[in-house]
């Protein structure tokens, strides 16, 4: 006889790891969280969760508290380096879909689920790096961690992003994260910088011949309160270069690049501090996602670079569906086969389709980057419509395979 798993070990304590700890917990099962880093407040940059996302922020219970500590965003704008509106997207989202988009800071996000797994009783063990892991036939799995401890659960799940340990461990010659070639830059500035552009509640975002810059309110904070990001082609430069320079250098990197570009940006550069700076990367497709009693999830099984909210969004919809299918199933094989049968199609057409987007925020000739405004004002309205997909998955309100068997059986009869 089988015997069901009753305890997990969650490696990662980002959004996805406290997420499905949560989710585990309230299936009736244990788990417990191992972050590699130390715990600190205020790491990251501003990010979006989409209606899709915070559908399961509002089957955790957060979804008023993040719209409240964040800014609901009622469209997306697009603009030319001069400022000529190209269109508008994602347009009446709580009306369409049943929830907002909602831009916030990942700071904000992460306080309140590890909040929260706290107040679940969920064990939270921060400075854990993973080593290794140990998983022989009828013992626990083992959690070796590089200060020399070690955990022991039922079954393990690498909720640790694009440079994930756990996926070394699932597939030792898998495919490596893939730098897109773009760099993008990011931070916080003032409420106060926008005072003068009159933008509401949207995301502007700017093309230029050469990359792009996006920016909008992200919470009530008036030192903080506004996100920006600046993508552009890496240039043969990785991020790290960029890390290395002052943040005086980086906001002159950043005028020099986007001289000429209209206004706020400048000033959005001029007010920003703790400039930040990353790789683009993704992980489009993984031979497998499990192997014996080890799971990845969110970005360690599907990293997608930036786009429609989608890489947070993704990542709260697998610890839901996770966790529903852990209560339906017991079985870990059968469950990881069914989690994997389930979200690879959808997570990989959003991978494929972010990589695709990122080709407009390479370097263009002036013809060429006139051409693409063009084309953008006249597609913009149909590429709207074509991403409903995505935003009107709802996986709080899917059935699990027992209770469509259930139905499909009342209905026979």
């Amino acid at each position: 006889m089988t015997r069901t798993p009753r305890k997990a070990l969650i490696i990662g304590g980002g959004i996805a790891g406290p997420a499905t700890a949560i989710f585990l917990k309230r299936a009736g099962i244990e788990a417990a969280i191992y972050e590699a880093w130390p715990y600190a407040t205020g790491i990251g940059g501003g990010l979006q969760i989409a209606p899709n996302g915070m559908h399961v922020l509002a089957e955790l219970g957060l979804a008023e508290q993040m719209i409240r500590r964040g800014a609901v965003t009622e469209s997306f704008d697009f603009h030319s380096r001069n400022g000529t509106r190209l269109g508008s997207i994602n347009r009446n989202m709580r009306e369409r879909f049943g929830q907002p988009a909602v831009s916030m800071s990942r700071a904000a996000l992460n306080e309140e689920l590890v909040d929260m797994a706290w107040s679940s009783c969920v064990a939270v063990h921060f400075e854990k790096r993973l080593a290794c892991i140990e998983d022989r036939a009828d013992r626990p799995i083992v959690a070796h961690f590089t200060d020399g401890s070690s955990a022991e659960g039922d079954f393990l799940i690498g909720a640790d992003g694009v440079h994930s340990a756990v996926r070394q461990h699932v597939v030792p010659d898998g495919p490596k994260p893939f730098n897109t070639g773009l760099i993008g830059f990011g931070g916080f500035a003032p409420r106060a910088v926008l005072d003068d552009a009159a933008i509401g509640p949207r995301i502007e975002a700017t093309f230029g011949q050469s990359g792009f810059f996006g920016y909008g309110y992200c919470s009530p904070d008036p030192d903080h309160g506004v996100m920006w990001w600046s993508t552009q082609p890496s240039q043969g430069l990785d991020a790290a270069t960029y890390r290395a320079m002052s943040q005086a250098a980086l906001r002159r990197h950043l005028h020099d690049f986007h001289a000429g570009w209209h206004d706020p940006i400048a000033r959005i550069i001029d007010a920003a501090d703790n400039i930040g700076v990353t790789d683009t990367l993704d992980v489009a497709s993984l031979p497998i996602w499990s192997r014996g009693r080890t799971l990845l999830i969110g970005d360690a099984a599907h990293a997608t670079s930036p786009h429609a909210g989608q890489g947070a969004s993704l990542a709260l919809e697998d610890a839901l569906r996770l966790a529903r299918l852990m209560r339906e199933h017991g079985e870990l094989r059968a469950t990881f086969e069914t989690f994997e049968a389930e979200r690879r199609p959808r997570v990989e057409r959003v991978v494929a389709l972010a990589r695709r987007n990122g080709s407009n925020k390479r370097e263009f000739s002036a013809t060429g980057a006139w051409i693409r405004d063009r084309m953008m004002q006249l597609l913009i309205p149909f590429a709207s419509k074509g991403m409903d997909w995505m935003y009107a998955y709802n996986p709080a309100a899917l059935t699990s395979p027992r209770e469509r068997s259930n139905l499909h059986y009342r209905r026979a009869a």
